[in-house]
């Protein structure tokens, strides 16, 4: 299979039929040796994280805009776009491939259309460059509605810092598992094989490796002795800090990276419960527990209607892992910018509401909830807890760790903070 033109047909069900690029992905890469699955990735995430500026050079060599059925030749086009400014593919190498890829994609007649467009963008590459480098929506690659949010949520230099940090690539994240070594014994075991990584002042479980591997050449994987998550995503576990003794209830769980860290910090719970809405990828927080030899009580059902799966006694912690735009981890998805609307929004935030409201009443006086979110936008984040403490006079924000010198009781985390994703975290108290 040319891998060239399993990037056009993967990009072409992305963007045009709206599939995420996670489902589509993994699929096409399982026969393919290890060297084409790299590629195949770099590719398609690279397009997607430059579709805007690759789509004007296009237009700018092209009469007639690719559509209907041809329109996979139109992303085949653009994979050699990518190849030829953000790779080192020897150019003729880079052409040679993609033209090769139109008679994989059924479209031998027109190889010497694509191969006349490639050869044209080489000759007029630095001025076509020129041109895209003076229109901010070609530097900074996001939908203008996402453009409009974050320069009203932070200004427009904040904004651009943003978006500039989005469109880099996510270093690859390690939580030690505290159950089986502390992160020293471990980054020990990183050396002896050869993977270096640095540790995370903020977390004491986090490691950052320095280049991405195989998660099966991690020492002690298939054993649980580490995962993968990112460093924001491992603070929850922390903020949450449930005691031993306690109920605790992960909502919206799957795929349960944050379920299994806190029955890793704490193995004295009473019990923990994780709650999904989508039965499939509740099949994913079972099997991160399988791995990693912990217990839970897996529930398939509605987080904003909690009484329709839990009759049991009311909660000591409650992690509320809300659904989101995940405008936080777009250098880690950037088909996110491309499938997400403006429209969304609004719906997302009521979502948030009815749950947010619905795990409140399955708190315990005293007990604790975190809000979470992988969000960057202002409506999901501070403004949702700001409308939900007016609503609610038995709840206050507390300080999110002991260890934590903030002045603010919430804390939201932006792309590239600490090599960080983008998060937010609340922490709101019920009172006796």
């Amino acid at each position: 299979m040319n891998v060239r033109a399993l990037a056009a047909k993967i990009l072409n069900q992305v963007v045009e039929q709206g599939q995420s690029l996670s489902n589509v992905l993994p699929p096409a890469q399982q026969d393919l040796s290890p060297k084409d699955k790299a590629l195949l990735q770099v590719l398609c995430y690279g397009v997607l994280r430059t579709l805007p500026r690759l789509d004007f050079f296009c237009r700018s060599l092209m009469d007639k805009a690719l559509k209907g059925k041809q329109r996979d030749l139109h992303f085949l086009i653009l994979v050699g776009f990518y190849q030829l400014l953000y790779t080192r593919i020897p150019s003729h190498a880079a052409v040679g491939e993609t033209v090769n890829g139109a008679k994989e994609l059924k479209k031998q007649a027109l190889k010497g259309m694509v191969n006349g467009v490639l050869r044209n963008f080489l000759r007029e590459q630095e001025s076509l460059v020129e041109k895209a480098d003076q229109q901010p929506a070609l530097v900074y690659c996001h939908p203008s509605w996402l453009v409009k949010r974050l320069q009203a949520g932070y200004g427009d230099e904040l904004a651009a810092q943003i978006m500039h940090n989005n469109n880099q690539q996510a270093p690859m994240w390690l939580r030690v598992n505290a159950l089986h070594h502390t992160r020293e014994q471990y980054l020990a075991l990183l050396n002896d094989a050869g993977l270096l990584s640095f540790s995370a002042e903020f977390n004491e479980n986090a490691l950052r490796l320095e280049k991405a591997t195989d998660v099966y050449k991690l020492p002690g994987f298939a054993e649980g002795w580490v995962s993968v998550q990112d460093g924001a995503a491992q603070l929850a576990a922390h903020y949450l800090d449930a005691q031993a003794g306690d109920l605790v209830l992960d909502a919206c769980a799957a795929p349960g990276g944050k379920t299994v860290h806190v029955l890793e910090l704490q193995a004295d719970i009473k019990q923990m419960v994780a709650v999904d809405a989508d039965a499939k990828r509740l099949i994913r927080v079972q099997e991160n527990l399988d791995r990693l030899k912990l217990n839970a009580t897996v529930i398939h059902g509605d987080a904003s209607q909690p009484g329709s799966w839990w009759h049991g006694e009311l909660f000591d912690r409650i992690l509320c892992d809300a659904p989101c735009s995940a405008t936080g981890v777009i250098r880690r998805h950037p088909d996110i910018r491309w499938l997400r609307r403006d429209s969304d929004i609004a719906g997302l935030v009521t979502l948030q509401k009815q749950i947010l409201h619905a795990l409140w009443d399955k708190l315990k006086p005293g007990g604790v909830l975190l809000y979470a979110t992988c969000s960057i936008l202002p409506d999901e984040n501070d403004l949702q807890i700001q409308d939900f403490l007016a609503s609610k006079p038995d709840a206050a924000l507390i300080p999110l760790a002991a260890q934590d010198n903030m002045h603010s009781k919430s804390r939201q985390i932006l792309p590239n903070e600490n090599a960080m994703d983008g998060f937010y975290y609340a922490k709101l108290q019920k009172s006796l």
